[in-house]
């Protein structure tokens, strides 16, 4: 498949939001990312607000869904979501029950495989559950936490073409990378780039980051989109 640009929008302010959105989508980015602070700050509205905004954009939910799966897929959907997350540490019910929402309401589900024990069984598991991609993740607190212990940061680098020949559908990495490491990902057979905290979001504060964000993001989208078709599954040149 050809590489797709994705934009997380980690920020708690519908405004803030629609405007990098629009500025993102100029710059060459291919889908939206409600974020989940932005879910959390403004819900179905702010999600309504961004799928109203930008028809016609791919905009994925990333509710981290560990229960209720059905209602939770059912009301993204209908509030203008064409994707949904769900984790791998819920339970098979939960993961089964997000991806018949999925086919019934005609949004694609999005399998995360945050803190499983085995990462790569982790994304098998939500494949053969019925998931249609997998996020391979490492988690924001696990990686600050580990670093401040001083010891060497996780990266969803380290096993990401372990994750990418394990399955067959297509492998998004997230958490920590740096602009270059997200600009490699179509290298590793990991077609879906997510651009965001911390690399044009501020980590911390959650806010735009300062600079010409748009001229950056339009660079970044060239090289990512120079790649071509990249391979997806154990078929993946890595």
């Amino acid at each position: 498949m050809k590489p797709i640009v994705q934009i997380s929008l980690d920020l708690t302010n519908l405004a803030e939001a629609l405007d990098t959105a629009a500025m993102a989508l100029r710059a060459g980015v291919d889908w939206l990312e409600a974020g989940t602070p932005f879910i959390l700050a403004e819900g179905l509205h702010g999600v309504r607000h961004l799928a109203e905004a930008f028809p016609g954009v791919p905009l994925v939910a990333d509710l981290k869904t560990m229960d209720g799966g059905y209602l939770e897929a059912e009301m993204m959907a209908k509030a203008g979501a064409t994707h949904v997350v769900v984790m791998a540490r819920a339970h098979a019910e939960t993961i089964k029950c997000v991806v018949k929402a999925g086919r019934d309401f005609g949004v694609k589900v999005m399998g995360d495989n945050m803190v499983c024990e085995d990462m790569v069984a982790g994304a098998k598991w939500l494949e053969d559950l019925g998931c249609d991609y997998i996020i391979h993740h490492i988690g924001y607190d696990e990686r600050r936490g580990i670093a401040a212990q001083g010891k060497r940061m996780p990266s969803p680098l380290d096993q990401l073409r372990e994750v990418v020949q394990a399955v067959q559908v297509p492998v998004q990495a997230v958490g920590g990378l740096s602009l270059e490491q997200a600009i490699q990902c179509p290298a590793y057979g990991a077609p879906l780039v997510v651009l965001g905290a911390p690399l044009t979001i501020d980590a911390d504060a959650f806010k735009t980051a300062d600079g010409n964000l748009e001229e950056s993001l339009r660079l970044i989208c060239e090289k990512i989109h120079a790649y071509g078709d990249v391979p997806v599954g154990p078929t993946a040149t890595i």
